[in-house]
């Protein structure tokens, strides 16, 4: 099964992100892709936390949702809307959901980011507590490919990829990681935390990124990139907005784990 881990560089500007994703989804699907998965926040990045909330969406309402489940209708993909906010009881929260919509258009599941991210270097401070409701259910769905193979797929966001813990409760053969990683912790940790989660996995790793300089001031890191249950890097794109497609061999999965059985020999 052909996937692509799409990067974006998203601005304050709604309609603008959509124009860019549809773009996107529409290139992945024209090279064959079956599966594609947009980054964290790919809808909306606003000047400041607070504007998130001004867009937040009531279950099965709202622009962004009818727009993912159009996209996937359209383009005939599985599309995982990299997260989106939606509303919660407190107006002063929302949810950091990653939603999930089939060839036909239907939402399959929806994930809210579990772990929210907090640092402070002295320079960058981030809280995404302050507007944002941490989920607490680990989720994951079926993906039918073209061929008739069914994938099992675990769904994450970005700081969830340090808490190692929640990849072991998916038990999946896709781990996917919609991100906005800060330049400064994505320099130093991105991609040894995804390879690590694919190597103590054996599954492969679709991570799609925000990459670049955006137009309320923060930088991401970028670095989207699709990894195999031994570790391997099969495709990245450094930074800008692209596609980034890779091969998912079922027969390659199983041979990692028949060749080191390490799942088997769990003992915690």
């Amino acid at each position: 099964m052909k996937v692509a881990a799409i990067q974006m560089v998203s601005g304050v500007s709604l309609d603008a992100n959509l124009d860019e994703a549809l773009r996107l989804l529409r290139q992945a699907a024209a090279c064959g892709a079956e599966l594609a998965v947009l980054p964290e926040y790919f809808c909306f990045m606003g000047r400041k936390d607070e504007d998130k909330l001004q867009i937040a969406e009531a279950p099965g309402q709202g622009r962004v949702q009818g727009f993912l489940a159009d996209a996937a209708r359209e383009l005939g993909l599985w599309v995982v809307g990299g997260t989106l906010p939606m509303a919660t009881d407190d107006p002063q929260h929302a949810a950091n959901a990653s939603l999930t919509f089939d060839p036909q258009g239907r939402q399959q599941s929806r994930y809210d980011k579990i772990h929210l991210f907090r640092y402070d270097n002295g320079r960058e401070r981030y809280d995404e507590a302050a507007v944002l409701r941490a989920g607490d259910t680990p989720t994951g769905f079926d993906c039918t490919a073209a061929d008739g193979q069914v994938w099992r797929v675990g769904q994450s966001v970005c700081y969830d990829l340090r808490f190692a813990e929640l990849y072991r409760l998916l038990v999946a053969d896709i781990l996917l990681v919609p991100a906005a990683f800060t330049f400064t912790t994505g320099q130093a940790h991105w991609e040894v935390l995804l390879r690590a989660r694919a190597i103590e996995n054996q599954a492969y790793v679709i991570a799609s990124a925000q990459g670049g300089s955006h137009e309320n001031g923060r930088r991401t890191w970028g670095h989207s990139m699709v990894i195999d249950p031994w570790g391997e890097v099969l495709a990245l794109r450094s930074t800008g907005p692209g596609v980034v497609l890779a091969d998912l061999d079922m027969q390659r999965l199983r041979a990692v784990r028949e060749q080191l059985p390490a799942l088997q020999h769990r003992r915690l």
